[in-house]
């Protein structure tokens, strides 16, 4: 990253007027943050200043791509849900950090908190959120902010993103994120040691497995077993979780193959 007095930022966000709302307030805030220098610990006091904002990931890789390099942002703030996608801010993450490695991408996102203790899919949400940050920073993300931090989104928020990874950190996530991934790696973890003492299921959980395994759709396994085939779908969801892996068949009957929980000589495959 270039080292000047600015640090420059470009947004990525399909709300128009979320797009002026964060630039103007950025920039009227004319944040500083300090700034590693090198190695033996010298700093530099740096201005942030929002330089562009964008609609779509595509206008930003097209304005890119014409920037000069003293011109070239040294942060993005990528939000996640675009057009109507609510992970499509990661596809453009990917893209970015593919071609431009050293601009720092922050990823913005809505949709993502602890979920309340209220929630009778609770486990799930704190899993399935806990997978798509993992996913942001696979992609190159450095930070995960939330909009519905304590009192609102704020621009000290990303403020506080930015000086933290100049100051060295790796990564950057604010409260309600933070407080997800914790509990979303506690479970990961939990799951792991109870693989490790001997996961079980109950028989009609193995079943479902068995007639999945198989080529069955959820509606034959509810048939099969005398249930709606959206109990049978949560039935899944919650192996997958259990299991440890994404709420997809495939992965879902992997894993149980491999704990051990149904054999490969047990399965009887439909054939159409």
């Amino acid at each position: 990253m270039a080292m000047d007095n600015k640090i420059k930022v470009m947004m990525v966000d399909d709300e128009p007027i979320i797009r002026k709302a964060v630039k103007m307030e950025l920039n009227a805030r004319g944040s500083q943050v300090e700034c590693r220098m090198d190695d033996e610990g010298r700093v530099e006091l740096r201005t942030i200043e929002l330089t562009a904002t964008f609609a779509t990931g595509t206008e930003l890789m097209v304005a890119l791509s014409s920037t000069e390099a003293e011109d070239m942002p040294d942060y993005v703030l990528m939000d996640m849900e675009l057009q109507g996608e609510p992970t499509g801010g990661l596809s453009a993450t990917e893209r970015l950090h593919r071609k431009y490695p050293n601009i720092g991408v922050i990823v913005l996102s809505g949709r993502f908190d602890n979920p309340p203790a209220a929630d009778e899919h609770r486990q799930q949400r704190v899993a399935e959120i806990g997978r798509v940050v993992f996913d942001a920073l696979s992609r190159g993300a450095k930070a995960f902010v939330s909009k519905n931090a304590a009192g609102g989104f704020s621009v000290e928020n990303v403020v506080r993103a930015i000086a933290c990874i100049e100051r060295g950190e790796d990564y950057y996530f604010n409260y309600p994120v933070m407080l997800t991934l914790k509990e979303a790696a506690e479970m990961y973890i939990k799951g792991i040691s109870a693989h490790d003492e001997g996961f079980d299921i109950t028989p009609t959980e193995r079943t479902v497995l068995l007639l999945e395994a198989g080529g069955n759709t959820a509606q034959d396994i509810a048939d099969a077993i005398g249930e709606t085939d959206k109990t049978v779908q949560e039935r899944q969801k919650d192996l997958a979780r259990r299991l440890g892996t994404v709420n997809k068949s495939g992965a879902r009957i992997a894993k149980a193959m491999q704990c051990g929980l149904i054999k490969a000589e047990e399965i009887k495959y439909l054939r159409r």
